[in-house]
């Protein structure tokens, strides 16, 4: 896949064209509750991958966590969550290719071993699929540092590219029992970005045109695939 490629819009219209997708409030107790019973639901009668999308800086972990503690007290032991981070191609591949100042973008990920994961998980429900996780620290995903057990019920998956259509990423959603997409008010998220990268060690000026460049061009495709979700949670209510 080139850059151009990379960067271009998915298949579908944006988020706002005409037949979107049912659309609630992505914060409040009575938001949050109905939410959760939504996601119960979709364990309920076995095992169920549920998709958590948006842009860079939009709280995708953030919000699959809440989400998994509020499922939690309910139902304690039925969720795990895990992530498509786990999937960055290696540093070392990223820096051979010279796409240091692109990690994060679509080419910088390893799509076929989501899907493996995605497709092993969906079929093993009796024993245990050990996931990857990125390592803030390492630069790097670490091997089986996730376990996805029997008695776990409801998969909340985050990432960013979920809905996308190119590629392989295409199967993703094949896998997905429902695809939830966060909208993010724009500045806010740019806001949360600039100071992530700022506790990764950034400047404040480069930290904030990292979120303006990259992770921008980033979010223009990620925003053209929410069509293809099931629910958008809005963080303007």
């Amino acid at each position: 896949m080139t850059i151009a490629d990379s960067n271009r819009i998915d298949d579908g219209n944006c988020i706002d064209g005409k037949g979107h997708p049912p659309r609630m409030p992505l914060y409040g107790d009575p938001a949050m509750d109905v939410l959760v019973e939504r996601a119960l639901r979709l364990g309920a009668k076995g095992r169920a991958l549920l998709g958590i999308v948006g842009e860079p800086g939009a709280g995708k972990s953030t919000f699959a966590e809440q989400l998994l503690e509020e499922v939690e007290q309910r139902q304690p032991g039925v969720a795990v969550t895990v992530s498509m981070d786990g999937f960055h191609l290696a540093q070392k591949v990223i820096a051979a290719r010279g796409q240091i100042a692109r990690k994060g973008t679509i080419e910088t990920f390893d799509a076929d071993g989501f899907v493996a994961f995605l497709r092993r998980t969906r079929a093993e429900t009796e024993g245990s699929v050990w996931w990857p996780e990125f390592n803030r620290d390492l630069e790097d995903a670490v091997a089986g540092a996730i376990e996805v057990a029997a008695h776990h019920r409801l998969i909340i998956v985050d990432g960013n590219f979920l809905l996308s259509t190119q590629g392989s990423w295409g199967q993703v959603k094949s896998f997905l029992d429902e695809a939830w997409f966060l909208d993010a008010l724009p500045e806010p998220r740019r806001e949360r970005l600039t100071r992530r990268y700022i506790s990764y060690g950034f400047t404040p000026q480069a930290a904030r045109a990292k979120a303006l460049g990259v992770d921008e061009s980033t979010s223009v495709l990620i925003r053209s695939t929410a069509q293809r979700a099931d629910l958008v949670l809005s963080e303007l209510g």
